[in-house]
């Protein structure tokens, strides 16, 4: 069995981000959460900086909580899904996100909700079968 809770690196732009996928689950639904967090190399340090994407279930969003695979977020009723743990994901995610952290520049742990964030990568991406242009594909 993978160990889903591993920490993991990205490096985009020459900056090293750890990340991992944290799962909460209680015994009423509405109060799993997912998250998904990256930090930089000196977090622990106290120097670096971390943003985490909160998602929680709410009107037509689904979060894993043993049902579906662990780390899945699914919008309804299109039926839309990711999975948190794949880095191609993370990265998609992290790439979308990234304005949250120049918004907040002093401050050092940024969360937010990352159904909008979902919603920017699925919505923004090629649909299937179809083939990225050479500039897309060179990111």
């Amino acid at each position: 069995m993978r160990k889903h809770r591993r920490l993991r690196t990205l490096v985009v732009d020459g900056t090293a981000w750890h990340w991992t996928v944290r799962r909460r689950v209680l015994p009423a639904y509405e109060d799993c959460r997912l998250s998904l967090s990256f930090f930089t190399e000196g977090y622990r340090a106290g120097t670096g900086r971390r943003l985490t994407l909160v998602f929680a279930p709410g009107d037509r969003r689904i979060v894993s909580n043993d049902y579906f695979e662990a780390g899945a977020v699914i919008r309804l009723p299109d039926h839309e899904y990711l999975n948190l743990h794949a880095p191609g994901t993370a990265r998609r995610l992290l790439d979308a996100a990234a304005p949250a952290l120049e918004r907040n520049l002093t401050v050092r742990n940024v969360e937010v909700d990352g159904w909008p964030y979902f919603d920017r990568v699925v919505d923004g991406r090629p649909a299937a079968g179809a083939q990225a242009s050479p500039a897309s594909a060179s990111r």
